[in-house]
C-alpha cells in the first residue's frame, strides 16, 4: 500500500540515554508529531515515532485494522527503545495519548514518565457514540483532522473518517478508562482551552482518576487540538524536555 508523501516515520538516534517514543493520533500520521521529535533530538534523546498501521496510506485500510494493531506496534517500539535506552518515557497526542495510557497500565515502571497533549478517554458526541452501531452500514464520516488554530498550518490526516476504526477506539476507550488508576508515573498533562475534537472532559477523566504523584498540568490557551502544529507548540515542546530532565533528577537522587 502506497504510504503518503511525508507520512514515514521518525527516527533518530541520540547520544543520550533517554529514549522518547512518540505517538500520533487518529486517522493522523507521524508528521504531526514530527516538529516534536526534531525537537527532542537537539535535545539529544533518542526518538521514535512509528507510522500505525492504517495510517498514512487511505481510511479504507484504516477500517481493515483495530486498536490492537495500533497497540502491538508501539510496545514493539517502546520493547527497542528499552534496549538502547536506561529509560524511556511516551508522548502521545489524541489517541496517541490514549495508546501512551495503555502502555503506562500495562508496563508499570517500565515506563519512566507520560507527556500527553489533548488524550482522548471518552466522547459526547453523538455521531462518535453511535460509531459501534453504525459500523456495519457506514464506512466513513466526515473528517476529524485539521483542528488547528494557527494561519496556514496543516495536518497531514485523512479526509474522511473510518468509521470501523473509529468504533474499534472507543472499545479502547472503555479499557483505558477503567484501568487509569494503574498510572502511577509521573505525568504532564496538557490541554488546548479550544479543542474541537476532544473535549476538555478528557483531561479531567484523566487527572481525576490516575493515580500519579507527579502529576503537572499545563493549558495551551492559543492551540486548538493538534497542539504539536500549532501556535503553542514551543512551550509544549519546552515543558516536555524540563519535565524529562526533572524526572530524571529525581530518579538519580
Amino acid at each position: 500500500m502506497p504510504v503518503l508523501a511525508g507520512a514515514d516515520p521518525f527516527v533518530h538516534d541520540g547520544f543520550h540515554e533517554v529514549g522518547v517514543l512518540l505517538c500520533h493520533g487518529f486517522t493522523s500520521t507521524p508528521a504531526t508529531m514530527r516538529p516534536w521529535g526534531e525537537y527532542l533530538a537537539k535535545a539529544g534523546y533518542t526518538v521514535r515515532c512509528p507510522r500505525l498501521p492504517g495510517h498514512g496510506t487511505t481510511w479504507q485500510e484504516c477500517n481493515r485494522t483495530r486498536w490492537p494493531d495500533w497497540y502491538g506496534c508501539l510496545r514493539r517500539e517502546f520493547a527497542d527503545l528499552s534496549q538502547r535506552c536506561s529509560s524511556v518515557f511516551v508522548f502521545g497526542l489524541s489517541m496517541g495519548g490514549t495508546l501512551a495510557l495503555r502502555l503506562a497500565e500495562d508496563l508499570g515502571d517500565a515506563v519512566s514518565g507520560l507527556v500527553l497533549a489533548n488524550p482522548s478517554v471518552l466522547t459526547r458526541r453523538l455521531d462518535a457514540k453511535l460509531a459501534t452501531l453504525l459500523a456495519p452500514v457506514l464506512p466513513s464520516a466526515r473528517a476529524l483532522g485539521g483542528d488547528i488554530a494557527k494561519p496556514g498550518a496543516v495536518e497531514l490526516a485523512y479526509d474522511r473518517t473510518p468509521v470501523r476504526a473509529l468504533a474499534s477506539l472507543s472499545r479502547l476507550w472503555t479499557l483505558v478508562r477503567r484501568d487509569l488508576p494503574r498510572v502511577t508515573q509521573p505525568l504532564l498533562l496538557a490541554r488546548s482551552a479550544v479543542d474541537h475534537v476532544v473535549e476538555p472532559v478528557n483531561a479531567t477523566v484523566v487527572a481525576r482518576n490516575v493515580r500519579s504523584e507527579d502529576l503537572r498540568e499545563v493549558v495551551l490557551h492559543n492551540s486548538y487540538h493538534v497542539a504539536t502544529l500549532d501556535n503553542d507548540a514551543p512551550l509544549l515542546f519546552q515543558r516536555s524536555v524540563e519535565f524529562v530532565d526533572s524526572v530524571r533528577q529525581v530518579g538519580a537522587r
